[in-house]
């Protein structure tokens, strides 16, 4: 199958090798990945914050990247972006009255899918051949969890890794305060919420959290550095990329 790699701003510009994680394990399945070279963001931010008239050039410009690319789907590391893609340029395209744009950004949804929701529905795939001897839990962040609906999926591919322990996180649905610009607007709340998915984390025993968005895993890696806790943050796909003798 020809894919298509959607790799996220947060992605590209601080978390690169969760990029790389991405490319390595589907290659490893036999797949073939692209990389469209026009794509930049995805308008997600700028929606978010109200800013839907200047996230119309996003849109046009994802669309116009993604739908002549080639490729029989697309995949990003993110829930978040995946969750922007499918549920906010279509709404971008029609508040600016281009019905035209917000059908093609339907068709590029459409064939948009979050890491473990192509693993799982689209490739039929569950054990990807991982090995990964550490402590392990899991966070299902918001907008994977409520926007997506990936469900168990990213635990299902985790529980078929290779010398992993899964285990259970507390409380594991609560949102871990990052949201986006959330955490810089609401700066107490989003402290409160970070305490509290440290310390579930932290009651687990895990060596490593790991969740399906980078923007998560850096909230909360950062509250667990300053804590010199001894837990650190993986992206899921660096753990289903990792083999024996080259684990993360």
């Amino acid at each position: 199958m020809r894919i298509a790699l959607f790799v996220t701003c947060l992605v590209d510009t601080l978390f690169p090798q969760v990029g790389r994680a991405t490319v390595t394990l589907l290659e490893r399945l036999g797949h073939e990945v692209t990389f469209p070279a026009r794509q930049t963001c995805c308008g997600q931010m700028h929606v978010n914050t109200g800013y839907q008239r200047e996230a119309l050039a996003l849109v046009r410009n994802h669309v116009a990247a993604f739908e002549d690319a080639g490729v029989d789907v697309i995949v990003a590391p993110s829930g978040s972006c995946v969750g922007s893609v499918r549920h906010q340029q279509a709404m971008v395209a029609r508040a600016a009255g281009d019905e035209r744009l917000a059908l093609r950004a339907e068709a590029v949804a459409a064939r948009t899918h979050e890491l473990s929701e192509l693993l799982v529905d689209v490739l039929g795939v569950e054990d990807v051949g991982a090995y990964y001897p550490h402590r392990v839990t899991y966070h299902p962040t918001c907008h994977s969890l409520r926007m997506l609906g990936v469900g168990d999926r990213p635990e299902r591919l985790l529980r078929r890794v290779g010398g992993i322990t899964l285990l259970e996180l507390p409380n594991a649905a609560e949102c871990c305060g990052f949201g986006g610009t959330f955490a810089l607007k609401n700066t107490e709340t989003s402290t409160a919420m970070l305490a509290d998915k440290m310390r579930d984390v932290l009651t687990t025993g895990a060596e490593v959290a790991t969740a399906g968005d980078s923007s998560c895993l850096m909230h909360i890696g950062g509250g667990l550095s300053r804590l010199r806790a001894g837990t650190r943050t993986v992206h899921l796909a660096e753990i289903l990329a990792s083999t024996e003798g080259a684990s993360v």
